[in-house]
């Protein structure tokens, strides 16, 4: 099943935990320093704040599905519409270990489509860098001769 995946970048962690448990009637179900994290039944939706983002709203958007399986129809999906994605593999972000692709909406907005493997201890296994985001969103249409890796300058984790 697939599950809409919002991530919204802020200043104030403990502040907005207590502003979105009372939005969405329920207290995350991780919560960090600098994330937590809500996954929601009604609406279904996997929705993170953290304050590692230079900006504060919307940092990108997600489709997190259950299994590799999903993964890869969803990646073969992405294909198929001649979209232009980012395989970035395994990789440990927001204190969980997933496999990760990337695609950039005509809007220039990030959406990364993933499968998490298991919740990890650590925010990200990319060395620290300042970040403009709050995940490996490659810059898909903006940089096209730059690394694409994550962990560069520009990029973050999630």
């Amino acid at each position: 099943m697939k599950r809409l995946h919002i991530h919204v970048g802020v200043e104030d962690i403990a502040h907005s935990v207590t502003f979105y448990s009372a939005l969405f009637g329920a207290p995350p179900v991780k919560v960090k320093d600098d994330y937590a994290k809500w996954m929601l039944d009604d609406p279904h939706v996997n929705f993170a704040i953290s304050s590692r983002s230079g900006k504060r709203g919307v940092d990108h958007l997600g489709i997190q599905v259950d299994s590799a399986e999903e993964l890869n129809a969803l990646r073969a999906q992405l294909s198929a519409a001649n979209l232009t994605t980012h395989s970035e593999g395994e990789t440990t972000c927001c204190y969980a270990r997933s496999e990760k692709s990337w695609v950039e909406d005509p809007a220039g907005m990030a959406w990364e489509a993933y499968h998490t493997m298991e919740d990890a201890q650590i925010f990200s296994s990319k060395a620290a860098a300042p970040v403009e985001s709050a995940c490996c969103a490659p810059q898909l249409a903006a940089a096209p001769d730059k690394d694409k890796s994550c962990g560069t300058s520009g990029s973050g984790c999630c």
